[in-house]
C-alpha cells in the first residue's frame, strides 16, 4: 500500500486538506486533495485513482513527489506549451 512520509515534513493529513482548500489553482488542489483522501480512506492508490478520474501512474507520481521533494513539489506551474495562435 502506498503510503506518504507526512512525519518527513512536519505534517498532519489535516495539512494536505488545507493545501487542497487554499491553493490557487485547481490543479494543485485536485492533487492534495487526492493524497488527503489516500491518508483517510483504508483504499490503495488504484481505487482512488479511480474516484479521482487519473491514471494510476500519475497519483502514485503524486505521491512519490511529496515523499521525495515536499508539499511544494504539488503545486501546479505552467511550464509551457503551445504558443497561443492569436495574439493581441
Amino acid at each position: 500500500m502506498l503510503k506518504l512520509d507526512l512525519a518527513k515534513w512536519n505534517q498532519i493529513p489535516d495539512d494536505l486538506r488545507k493545501e487542497a482548500m487554499n491553493a490557487p489553482h485547481a490543479r494543485t488542489r485536485e492533487r492534495f486533495l487526492a493524497l488527503y483522501e489516500l491518508t483517510q480512506q483504508g483504499r490503495g492508490a488504484s481505487a482512488m485513482a479511480r474516484r479521482v478520474g487519473r491514471h494510476l501512474q500519475t497519483v502514485i507520481r503524486w505521491a512519490h513527489l511529496y515523499n521525495e521533494a515536499g508539499p511544494h513539489a504539488l503545486v501546479f506551474e505552467h511550464t509551457g506549451g503551445v504558443p497561443p495562435f492569436l495574439t493581441r
